[in-house]
């Protein structure tokens, strides 16, 4: 496999599968390609939330291995810090900290993580927010702020870091109807900008806008992948086509 993101024959469990546990990966293997937007889809209890969090190394495999680029995500000695830095995560709750400005959200890390300097990270976070739409709310609070516009202060503190992918968890579950468009084209912005994404999500509107390949999850595995006009065109498994049914 030659993908930035390589998973190779991941397997996940929880709880003992001799009382019932739950395969949550079972032995699933993709590359995403440097660049690449990478839709991931499937009922609740799919693996792709999972799949997600193992390649930010917030669960650990049971056997298989992930890489990002040179780095080894599930070697024992992995260094963390520079995995959880090349692939920001950005959750579908926005874990901002309330205590905090929205220009402190976005600076906390670089200073903390990168040793950026005050003004530098100042600068830098200042230039984010107005990229994703947020330059008027630099001083604000969290609880000021609209459900849209947290997730936004989300993916800025995402981008502060200068990751080198994205993982976004159902990045708009969370959000009422009206809020949603916002938050899905600063995801645009940022794929059509070369950014490395992947994303667990069910809108097709960003799907047909934004990605480069759907794969669609069940039971722990891949059942079937391609780009959004074949998928969502002319699925090949019936599973596939049950799914798609009932959302689009």
């Amino acid at each position: 496999m030659s993908g930035f993101i390589r998973v190779v024959d991941a397997v996940k469990t929880f709880g003992d599968p001799e009382r019932g546990g739950v395969r949550a990966l079972d032995g699933v293997s993709l590359e995403v390609a440097r660049g690449e937007v990478v839709l991931v889809i499937g009922p609740s209890g799919s693996g792709k939330s999972t799949l997600l969090r193992a390649v930010n190394r917030l669960e650990r495999l049971d056997s298989g291995g992930i890489w990002i680029g040179d780095d080894e995500v599930t070697a024992r000695r992995a260094d963390l810090r520079r995995i959880r830095e090349d692939a920001g995560m950005v959750f579908q709750s926005f874990n901002l900290f309330s205590h905090m400005s929205v220009i402190d959200n976005v600076t906390l890390a670089p200073r903390l993580v990168r040793r950026t300097p005050a003004r530098e990270a100042l600068e830098e976070g200042r230039a984010i927010l107005e990229r994703v739409g947020l330059g008027d709310k630099l001083d604000a609070y969290p609880r000021q702020l609209s459900g849209g516009q947290q997730q936004r202060a989300a993916i800025a503190r995402a981008l502060a870091m200068n990751p080198k992918a994205l993982l976004f968890d159902e990045p708009t579950s969370a959000l009422d109807p009206e809020m949603i468009k916002e938050v899905l084209d600063v995801m645009t912005a940022l794929a059509d900008d070369g950014m490395t994404m992947m994303v667990v999500s069910h809108e097709m509107g960003f799907a047909r806008a934004a990605a480069d390949r759907v794969v669609f999850m069940d039971r722990g595995r891949i059942v079937e992948q391609g780009t959004p006009d074949e998928l969502f065109a002319s699925p090949r498994e019936a599973r596939t086509k049950e799914f798609l049914g009932h959302i689009l």
